[in-house]
Formats: C-alpha cells, sequence, structure tokens
C-alpha cells in the first residue's frame, strides 16, 4: 500500500479495523506510520484520530520533544515529535506530516509522525521481543517487533512513551475553562 498523508477513507478502515479487534481475542490490529525510512505501529484501539499537522502553541520549559498544544474541540493536547522523542533530530514539520491522536488510560496526546501507512493484524504469537541492545532509554517505548509483507514494523509502548510524564502528572487532559492566571500555567505545565 502507497504511504499516503491524509488517506480519504482512513476514518472508515480506522473504524472496521477498531471493531475487528474488539472482536478477535488471538490478533491485534496496529496503524503503521513512517517516521523517514522506518515504519512503526501502534495498537489500532488507542487511536482517536488522524489530522494534519498544524502550528501548536509552545510552552516554557517542556521537553524538546514536546512541540507545544493544541485545542481539540475544547481539550488541550500535547503534541509529542516522535522522530525527537527517539533521538532522531527534531521534525521539520509541514503541512504533509500528520498528528495521530491517542487515548491511552484517560490521557489524550498527539504524535508528530511523517505519513501513516497502513492497518496490519498480527497474531499475538507473530510478535517478537525487542533484542537486548544495552540502552537504557529507547527499549521501554518499544513493545516488540513485526514482520509484516516483508518488511520490520517496531511496536510502539504508548505507556513507555509516556512514562516520565505520567509519573509527575495525573493525566494530560486538561479543561481549558479552569486554566487562569498562574494555576492554569501551572497545570498545563505539570501536564507536558
Amino acid at each position: 500500500m502507497q504511504p499516503q498523508a491524509a488517506p480519504t477513507n482512513i476514518y472508515e478502515s480506522l473504524n472496521a479495523a477498531q471493531a475487528n479487534a474488539a472482536a478477535d481475542e488471538h490478533s491485534s490490529q496496529f496503524m503503521t506510520f513512517t517516521l523517514g525510512a522506518e515504519e512503526y505501529g501502534i495498537d489500532i484501539m488507542v487511536v482517536r484520530e488522524i489530522k494534519g499537522w498544524s502550528e501548536t502553541t509552545t510552552i516554557p520549559n517542556a521537553p524538546p520533544y514536546v512541540r507545544g498544544v493544541i485545542n481539540l474541540r475544547g481539550i488541550v493536547v500535547p503534541i509529542f515529535d516522535l522522530r525527537a522523542r527517539f533521538g532522531m533530530g527534531r521534525t521539520e514539520a509541514t503541512k504533509m506530516h500528520v498528528v495521530i491522536i491517542v487515548n491511552s488510560e484517560s490521557r489524550t496526546a498527539g504524535l508528530l509522525v511523517d505519513t501513516v501507512s497502513d492497518i496490519i493484524s498480527v497474531k499475538q504469537d507473530e510478535i517478537r521481543p525487542v533484542p537486548e541492545m544495552g540502552m537504557a532509554t529507547g527499549a521501554n517505548f518499544l513493545a516488540g517487533l513485526v514482520t509484516s509483507r516483508e518488511r520490520m514494523v517496531t511496536l510502539v509502548s504508548l505507556q513507555g512513551l509516556f512514562s516520565s510524564q505520567v509519573a509527575q502528572s495525573p493525566g494530560l487532559d486538561i479543561d481549558p475553562s479552569k486554566m487562569n492566571g498562574e494555576t492554569g500555567a501551572n497545570q498545563l505545565a505539570q501536564a507536558v
């Protein structure tokens, strides 16, 4: 399948894939996306929506991999630059880039990626563990490796990806109506 920045029928595919994933206990479905030449996947059940890149509001003292926040229908959502989070340098975002909005344990966040590729079905016994490579940080972002149509897909663990933020804040969702003055700024800074 040819990768696309914003496929026209991805929402239909996403809804169908989520329904299939919920019904099949022996396999999982993953939405695949690219960062450069590498292909990654996240559990289809955590994907809320896909949107094109738009500029973010920068947050002072945020980690370098947090591009800022956007207002998504009343929810302030932090946008994570996955290329930067994985140590590959900052993404020079264009209108061709995509943000995958995910929900994980009542947290909402956006993942800045190059393109959304495909939806793949994987049996549980086809997921291979990440080999030990002596890395302190990168491995906790990864949930496993899968070979699909003669290509390697690295599965991303959202819990590992957000682990440093989760330990410090109860959630990433913020009610913008409660954000006023210094209290709101502190709440927002703690969320990212």
